[in-house]
């Protein structure tokens, strides 16, 4: 999917591509735990709150977390270009316990298949902050 989201944007000089359904798009760029060279990924943002977004670890609901998660546990300095804006540094967490009990019911009901996702898997799917 990344692969053709990007090519979306590419066609269309970034007049295309950054939402999917009712969620914004967004470029994660992390910095690799292994060979410490920048990654990037294109996600969707369920949910946004006092100018922090929020990001699902759900890898289709596999029972491994996504790389770029790994990634940012380890070096949560991150880079997101957020709907077609420029580049900005930021700061990545996993939601707390009790922030991703409050957060998880407005996430699933914006988008139900984050919900099916997690019924694949008997991980927990993280929730990301990004502030």
């Amino acid at each position: 999917m990344n692969a053709v989201h990007r090519l979306i944007l590419g066609v269309t000089r970034g007049r295309a591509g950054w939402k999917v359904g009712n969620m914004p798009v967004l470029e994660l760029t992390t910095t690799g735990r292994k060979s410490g060279q920048q990654r990037s990924c294109m996600l969707t943002s369920p949910l946004q709150e006092n100018g922090s977004i929020v990001i699902v670890a759900s890898r289709g609901g596999d029972d491994t977390h996504p790389a770029w998660y790994l990634n940012l546990l380890d070096n949560p300095r991150v880079m997101v270009r957020y709907m077609g804006q420029p580049k900005k540094s930021m700061v990545a967490r996993a939601a707390s316990p009790e922030e991703r009990e409050r957060m998880w019911p407005l996430v699933t009901a914006g988008y139900k298949g984050y919900a099916g996702y997690q019924e694949r898997t008997s991980r927990e799917i993280p929730l990301v902050i990004l502030s």
